[in-house]
Protein backbone atom coordinates (compact mmCIF):
# COMPACT_ATOMS: atom_id res chain seq x y z
CA UNK A 1 0.00 0.00 0.00
CA UNK A 2 1.16 3.32 -0.64
CA UNK A 3 -0.55 6.44 0.73
CA UNK A 4 -0.39 9.55 -0.64
CA UNK A 5 -0.89 12.81 1.74
CA UNK A 6 -1.88 15.34 -0.77
CA UNK A 7 -2.15 16.61 -4.38
CA UNK A 8 1.61 17.48 -4.46
CA UNK A 9 2.76 13.70 -3.55
CA UNK A 10 -0.11 12.08 -5.74
CA UNK A 11 1.49 14.54 -9.04
CA UNK A 12 4.71 13.45 -7.81
CA UNK A 13 3.91 9.43 -7.77
CA UNK A 14 2.72 10.24 -11.42
CA UNK A 15 5.85 11.38 -13.15
CA UNK A 16 7.71 9.09 -11.35
CA UNK A 17 5.42 6.39 -12.70
CA UNK A 18 5.26 8.03 -16.18
CA UNK A 19 9.07 7.97 -15.73
CA UNK A 20 9.70 4.45 -15.56
CA UNK A 21 6.78 2.83 -17.77
CA UNK A 22 7.47 0.95 -20.83
CA UNK A 23 6.16 1.18 -24.41
CA UNK A 24 3.54 -1.66 -24.30
CA UNK A 25 2.55 -1.01 -20.69
CA UNK A 26 -1.23 -1.52 -19.34
CA UNK A 27 -1.95 0.32 -16.27
CA UNK A 28 -5.33 0.11 -15.26
CA UNK A 29 -6.89 2.67 -12.73
CA UNK A 30 -9.65 1.98 -10.20
CA UNK A 31 -11.43 3.99 -7.48
CA UNK A 32 -14.60 5.94 -6.96
CA UNK A 33 -15.64 8.83 -8.71
CA UNK A 34 -13.10 11.74 -7.50
CA UNK A 35 -10.88 9.07 -6.07
CA UNK A 36 -8.14 10.73 -8.66
CA UNK A 37 -7.90 8.43 -11.68
CA UNK A 38 -7.63 11.46 -14.08
CA UNK A 39 -5.19 13.81 -11.66
CA UNK A 40 -3.16 10.32 -12.02
CA UNK A 41 -3.27 9.91 -15.06
CA UNK A 42 -2.44 13.77 -15.86
CA UNK A 43 0.70 13.28 -13.95
CA UNK A 44 1.77 10.17 -15.60
CA UNK A 45 1.43 12.04 -18.78
CA UNK A 46 3.77 14.26 -17.60
CA UNK A 47 6.34 11.91 -16.83
CA UNK A 48 5.57 10.05 -20.66
CA UNK A 49 6.98 13.36 -22.15
CA UNK A 50 3.58 14.89 -23.21
CA UNK A 51 2.68 18.56 -23.12
CA UNK A 52 -1.02 18.00 -23.80
CA UNK A 53 -3.75 18.78 -21.91
CA UNK A 54 -5.16 15.35 -20.28
CA UNK A 55 -9.27 15.02 -20.07
CA UNK A 56 -10.85 12.33 -18.74
CA UNK A 57 -12.43 10.63 -21.75
CA UNK A 58 -15.78 9.59 -20.24
CA UNK A 59 -17.87 10.67 -23.33
CA UNK A 60 -15.13 9.95 -26.06
CA UNK A 61 -13.65 6.54 -24.31
CA UNK A 62 -10.10 6.69 -25.80
CA UNK A 63 -8.14 9.81 -26.04
CA UNK A 64 -4.54 9.71 -27.49
CA UNK A 65 -1.98 11.54 -26.77
CA UNK A 66 1.45 12.34 -28.54
CA UNK A 67 5.11 12.54 -27.00
CA UNK A 68 8.38 11.04 -26.02
CA UNK A 69 5.65 7.63 -25.44
CA UNK A 70 2.61 7.80 -26.77
CA UNK A 71 -0.40 7.38 -24.00
CA UNK A 72 -3.74 6.15 -24.91
CA UNK A 73 -6.29 6.96 -22.14
CA UNK A 74 -9.62 4.93 -22.03
CA UNK A 75 -12.59 5.45 -19.73
CA UNK A 76 -14.36 2.37 -19.54
CA UNK A 77 -17.41 4.12 -17.13
CA UNK A 78 -19.55 4.56 -19.36
CA UNK A 79 -20.05 1.10 -21.03
CA UNK A 80 -22.85 -0.72 -21.14
CA UNK A 81 -21.80 -4.02 -19.23
CA UNK A 82 -23.36 -6.03 -21.74
CA UNK A 83 -20.89 -4.44 -24.69
CA UNK A 84 -18.73 -6.65 -26.38
CA UNK A 85 -15.40 -5.19 -25.82
CA UNK A 86 -13.48 -6.64 -28.07
CA UNK A 87 -15.38 -4.77 -30.99
CA UNK A 88 -14.23 -1.68 -29.67
CA UNK A 89 -10.59 -2.35 -30.57
CA UNK A 90 -9.10 -1.91 -27.26
CA UNK A 91 -6.22 -4.89 -28.46
CA UNK A 92 -4.73 -2.08 -30.93
CA UNK A 93 -3.71 0.15 -28.05
CA UNK A 94 -2.92 -2.71 -25.34
CA UNK A 95 -0.17 -4.41 -28.05
CA UNK A 96 1.00 -0.90 -29.46
CA UNK A 97 4.24 0.83 -28.69
CA UNK A 98 2.40 3.54 -26.44
CA UNK A 99 1.69 3.15 -22.77
CA UNK A 100 -2.37 2.66 -21.83
CA UNK A 101 -4.75 3.51 -19.02
CA UNK A 102 -7.53 2.20 -18.36
CA UNK A 103 -9.81 4.27 -15.76
CA UNK A 104 -12.68 1.66 -14.34
CA UNK A 105 -10.63 -1.34 -15.75
CA UNK A 106 -12.86 -3.54 -13.53
CA UNK A 107 -15.33 -3.05 -15.99
CA UNK A 108 -13.48 -4.68 -18.85
CA UNK A 109 -11.48 -7.10 -16.88
CA UNK A 110 -12.10 -10.10 -19.23
CA UNK A 111 -10.36 -8.05 -21.99
CA UNK A 112 -7.49 -6.64 -20.39
CA UNK A 113 -3.96 -8.11 -21.65
CA UNK A 114 -2.10 -11.05 -20.11
CA UNK A 115 -0.09 -8.59 -17.56
CA UNK A 116 -0.66 -4.96 -16.39
CA UNK A 117 -0.53 -2.86 -13.57
CA UNK A 118 -3.73 -2.37 -11.72
CA UNK A 119 -3.97 0.68 -9.05
CA UNK A 120 -6.91 0.65 -6.67
CA UNK A 121 -7.03 4.20 -5.73
CA UNK A 122 -9.20 4.89 -2.01
CA UNK A 123 -9.23 8.58 -1.36
CA UNK A 124 -10.44 10.39 1.76
CA UNK A 125 -9.53 14.05 3.26
CA UNK A 126 -7.29 15.06 -0.44
CA UNK A 127 -5.29 11.77 0.74
CA UNK A 128 -5.03 8.73 -1.25
CA UNK A 129 -4.00 5.00 -0.51
CA UNK A 130 -2.77 2.93 -3.39
CA UNK A 131 -3.06 -0.80 -3.53
CA UNK A 132 -1.31 -1.78 -6.39
CA UNK A 133 -1.12 -5.32 -8.15
CA UNK A 134 1.39 -6.49 -10.65
CA UNK A 135 0.17 -9.06 -12.87
CA UNK A 136 2.53 -11.21 -14.78
CA UNK A 137 6.69 -10.54 -14.63
CA UNK A 138 6.72 -7.39 -16.91
CA UNK A 139 6.75 -5.07 -14.18
CA UNK A 140 9.00 -6.70 -11.79
CA UNK A 141 12.03 -3.95 -12.07
CA UNK A 142 9.18 -1.19 -11.74
CA UNK A 143 7.90 -2.53 -8.68
CA UNK A 144 11.14 -2.42 -7.14
CA UNK A 145 11.59 1.13 -8.18
CA UNK A 146 8.50 2.05 -6.46
CA UNK A 147 8.96 -0.03 -3.18
CA UNK A 148 12.26 2.02 -2.70
CA UNK A 149 10.79 5.38 -3.51
CA UNK A 150 7.17 5.29 -2.08
CA UNK A 151 7.36 2.06 -0.13
CA UNK A 152 6.96 2.27 3.67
Amino acid sequence: MISLNNLEETEKFGLFLGENLNPGDVVCLNGDLGAGKTTLTKSIAKGLGIDDYVTSPTFTIVNEYYGKTDLYHIDTYRLDDKIDVDYLGFDEYFYSDGVTIVEWAEKIRDALPEEYMEINIKSHDNKRDLDINYIGDRFDKLKEKLDESFGD
